[in-house]
């Protein structure tokens, strides 16, 4: 059993974010809540380390971060958003390996490994081609792509994520974790009819909910979206 202290929550952020992407929801979050925005290396607080580019090694920095944060009296639960999501779900299945599996993984912005597979590789393109692709998804600021010196700051952390992403992509294909799933996606992504699809990723519980937006519908939804982490990051302290 837990004592009476705060749920800590980890927040893995999206392709080319940091540990300043969730600034805009953790004003949102309750106060039963611990919140901890983590980050990879090269961007943010750790913009003088060396990006990764392998997902295993993503991986395993996460889980060390969180290990160390870790405080084992308290329940935890993990939220992810699109590139994070699918992270998630392997930290989770370390944390479950080390015997320290949180009580909730949220995953938003994604469907899940195998879903609506592509095989995108934007990682490689040329700067035209993916400032072009960046804006189709959205969630880069114009200024950022307009700006060269802001955009040569960015892109190599972009092209790092999304090789981290790209390589390997059915890995997570076939794994299954103990940890209830809850699932959100915009209205307007492309790939929301395969929502479901993180059913197949979880032996607990599993439930879903879409609301209006595309793929950063999470700026836009933002009262919904707090309100579904303390609705459910409680509810499943005794209930999931």
């Amino acid at each position: 059993m837990y004592s009476n202290q705060k749920t800590q929550i980890f927040f893995l952020h999206f392709a080319g974010g940091s540990c300043y992407s969730f600034d805009f929801l953790k004003n949102h979050i309750n106060n039963n809540f611990e919140c901890h925005a983590l980050e990879l290396p090269g961007r943010g607080k750790r913009n003088q380390e060396s990006h990764l580019f392998e997902k295993t090694d993503a991986v395993l920095d996460y889980v060390s971060q969180i290990k160390k944060l870790r405080n084992t009296n308290q329940p935890f639960i993990i939220y992810g958003h699109s590139m994070g999501a699918t992270l998630g779900l392997s930290v989770v299945k370390k944390m479950e390996e080390h015997l320290d599996p949180p009580n909730l993984l949220i995953v938003s912005g994604n469907p899940g490994p195998g879903a609506s597979y592509n095989d995108k590789e934007r990682h490689t393109l040329s700067d035209v081609e993916f400032k072009k692709e960046l804006r189709s998804l959205g969630g880069v600021p114009n200024e950022i792509l307009e700006d060269e010196e802001l955009y040569n700051y960015f892109s190599p952390i972009l092209r790092a994520d999304f090789e981290i992403l790209e390589k390997h992509k059915l890995s997570e294909v076939g794994l299954v974790i103990n940890t209830s799933i809850f699932a959100i996606m915009g209205d307007q992504e492309e790939t929301v009819i395969d929502i479901e699809n993180w059913k197949f990723y979880t032996s607990g519980k599993f439930d879903y909910q879409v609301l209006p937006g595309n793929h950063f519908f999470i700026y836009g939804q933002v009262k919904i979206l707090a309100k579904i982490i303390n609705e459910y990051g409680m509810y499943s302290l005794v209930n999931i």
